[in-house]
């Protein structure tokens, strides 16, 4: 009995030092939990401070920002230089992109920078009220001046009209001779030349007859007309009006009236004031002609000079 009873007694003091034991581990788990708990109340507390600081610099230099917008549109306005401001601005753009960034002890530093750019407004300030005294003298220099000038100003009115009214009759002088100089085509005739080479006359002529279309005519006496080399340009065009052309031959395009119009075939002729006589061929290349009425024109120097047409039957 006495052995049992000393096994009971040991296991007691087993539990009680095992619930002591644990007790000591609470203990020191809530300790541990207690300094981390404050540990993440103090960072809290570092960063709301941080963040404050941040907000409250990025609003002072939001502030100089409009500050300076507003002192670089009543510069210009009254003729001065922005130039350093505008630098100035550029700056303070960069500053405000870092400011993100930035830990605390470089927050510190955005202190003197915003002294600086203070500094810098209140000078523009004085500028300012620097630039508005000069103005206005140049402003009263300048009433003086209109008074003067005043009486100039109906004589240069009259001079203008004169001038254009001599610029719209010389103008129109201008065009006129332009128009006068424009060459003629006369006795516009169309020949079909067949593939043997045989050429036929008459206006009317069959599909299979026609390898070659010739165009004949005479350049009309124009004593204004310069008498050098002169384009002309041959259209062609079938009966649903579309030009005929063949760019890998003679065919190309032009520019007339402003816009850029396609020729069949054209021919650099020296002009003479003779009534000579010119030719101009254009060939399909083997493609045949279509029946209906083909309309032809010739231009010149930006002037259409002629025009006739022929029948495949």
């Amino acid at each position: 009995m006495d052995y049992n009873q000393e096994q009971k007694q040991d296991r007691k003091n087993l539990l009680w030092a095992a619930l002591a034991v644990l007790a000591l581990l609470n203990l020191v788990l809530l300790y541990f939990f207690y300094q981390e708990r404050q540990e993440n109340v103090n960072k809290d507390t570092i960063i709301a401070a941080k963040t404050e600081e941040v907000l409250n610099t990025k609003t002072k230099l939001d502030s100089i920002s409009v500050q300076l917008d507003a002192k670089i549109a009543e510069i210009q306005q009254l003729g001065g230089s922005v130039d350093s401001l505008v630098a100035l601005k550029d700056q303070l753009e960069r500053d405000k992109q870092n400011l993100r960034i930035s830990n605390a002890s470089s927050i510190k530093q955005y202190e003197s920078k915003i002294r600086s750019y203070e500094a810098v407004l209140a000078q523009k300030d004085q500028d300012i009220r620097r630039l508005k005294e000069e103005l206005g003298i140049v402003t009263s220099r300048n009433e003086e001046l209109n008074q003067q000038v005043t009486g100039l100003q109906s004589e240069r009115q009259a001079l203008s009209d004169s001038v254009t009214n001599y610029s719209s009759r010389n103008r129109e002088l201008s065009e006129k001779v332009s128009l006068a100089s424009a060459l003629r085509a006369e006795e516009i005739s169309v020949n079909a030349i067949t593939t043997k080479g045989k050429e036929r006359d008459g206006g009317r002529y069959r599909a299979r007859q026609i390898d070659k279309i010739k165009v004949n005519f005479r350049l009309g006496e124009n004593a204004i007309a310069q008498q050098n080399q002169k384009e002309i340009y041959l259209r062609i065009l079938d009966p649903n009006g579309a030009v005929l052309s063949d760019m890998a031959t003679s065919s190309g395009a032009f520019m007339h009236n402003g816009r850029e119009i396609l020729y069949s075939s054209k021919e650099a002729v020296n002009f003479t004031n003779s009534r000579q006589p010119v030719d101009i061929v254009y060939g399909r290349g083997g493609t045949p002609f279509k029946e209906g009425k083909y309309t032809v024109e010739l231009y010149s120097e930006g002037f259409k000079i002629g025009q006739t047409d022929f029948t495949v039957r």
